[in-house]
Formats: C-alpha cells, sequence, structure tokens
C-alpha cells in the first residue's frame, strides 16, 4: 500500500527545490516554514494530488489557495521576524497562517480575518487539528483590520486591495511593514514601511503582475 505522506513529502522536497532555484524563497525562513507545513492539509480533499502544484486552486465560496511561489516571494517582501504580531487580511485556507507562525515561533502571535465565516470555521478546525496555538482566526471585515489586537509588526493582504485600506495602516506597529498586491484586475505587490517614528513609506515590486481574488469589505471592491 503506498504511503501518501511519504509522497507527499518527496514533492514538496521538490517544489521547495524549485521556488529556491527560481528566487521565490530567498531566506532560511521562509524555507524552512514551507518545509514544516503540510500544504496537504490545507487542499480540497478531492484535488489532493495536486497540493504541491505551483499553482493557486479553488477553495469553494469565490476564494483560492494562492500559488505557492506567489506566498513565498509576499513572505520575503515581509520579512517576517521572531516573536512578531503579525496579521493576514483574507486567510482562506489557513495555509499562510501556518506559514506565518513557523516564523514567528510560539512566542510570536499571528491573527486572521477572513470574511466567509465557512472559510474562518475551517481554517481554525484545520489549524488546531495540527496543533497550533499562536493562531487567532476571526470572521469579520478584514478592510478594517483588528484594532483591539494591534498594533502588528507585519501585515499581509492576501487578496487584491483597490488601495490599501487606512484603517489598516493606523494599525501597523513602527518599524513594521505591509505588503499587500494592489490593482482591479491584475495587480503588483505594494510594500508600505512605516519608521521608527511613524513616518510612512511605499515602494512598488517589480515582481508579478498577480492575479488575487478581490478584497471584499467597507474599503474593498464593490
Amino acid at each position: 500500500m503506498m504511503n501518501f505522506s511519504n509522497v507527499f513529502a518527496e514533492k514538496r522536497k521538490l517544489l521547495i527545490e524549485s521556488m529556491l532555484l527560481s528566487g521565490a524563497i530567498k531566506s532560511s525562513s521562509v524555507k524552512k516554514a514551507f518545509l514544516s507545513v503540510n500544504r496537504e492539509e490545507f487542499f480540497p480533499k478531492d484535488i489532493l494530488e495536486y497540493s504541491y502544484a505551483d499553482s493557486a486552486f479553488s477553495i469553494g465560496y469565490n476564494q483560492t489557495i494562492s500559488q505557492p511561489s506567489t506566498i513565498a516571494m509576499m513572505l520575503e517582501l515581509l520579512a517576517v521576524e521572531k516573536n512578531q504580531n503579525v496579521l493576514e487580511i483574507g486567510a482562506g485556507s489557513g495555509y499562510v497562517l501556518a506559514l506565518l507562525a513557523e516564523i514567528v515561533g510560539k512566542k510570536g502571535k499571528v491573527y486572521g480575518i477572513d470574511i466567509v465565516p465557512e472559510l474562518a470555521m475551517n481554517a481554525r478546525t484545520t489549524l488546531a487539528k495540527l496543533g497550533y496555538e499562536n493562531i487567532e482566526i476571526y470572521h469579520s471585515d478584514g478592510t478594517l483590520g483588528l484594532k483591539d489586537f494591534s498594533p502588528f509588526d507585519r501585515i499581509l493582504f492576501s487578496a487584491a486591495c483597490p488601495e490599501i485600506p487606512k484603517p489598516v495602516i493606523n494599525q501597523l506597529n513602527k518599524n513594521g511593514i505591509i505588503v499587500a498586491p494592489v490593482g482591479k484586475y491584475q495587480q503588483w505587490m505594494h510594500i508600505l514601511k512605516k519608521d521608527s517614528e511613524g513616518k510612512i513609506s511605499g515602494e512598488v515590486s517589480d515582481l508579478g503582475p498577480f492575479v488575487f481574488v478581490p478584497l471584499k469589505g467597507k474599503y474593498g471592491f464593490d
């Protein structure tokens, strides 16, 4: 009888080697996170064999689990460090939350928001089953952030923004970074930084273009 865990482990290693060669993964922390998190746990059961294809796949409710190389590029831009307080907006399956939790470590904290209640609940169940104790997931309007748990050292948008919502910018800590795909039909990665005095600067990465599902909510797309 075939041992599927061994098959997935081999596919995981091959995908990571491919992302290292392409430059999507640059840091040891991001590489280690991808090695530590089993993508198949967050995948629809009827298409498990595609868990390590470098593509985005539907997870229902008009949402997707993002392409691994795209996630890797975003995590590299986000430059997450140990023990940080991190927010992901558009948490979907919870896969990226698990990657973030691996990077921040047990003393760090990761929060996720999804506007689809079923996805928030499914992600919560999956992450609890996998033993993650430093992740909290909320069903709410991600464009408003999570003020009660701010400030955040890093904020990641996993949905396309018309622009980065001001309420979320206000929840960024000093020396913090936001990474967000911005644009309607295709997106480029915007990197927003807040310095030690609270001054904000922004740049646009030359990576892309990307295609994300649209951000919904008060400051999202109609």
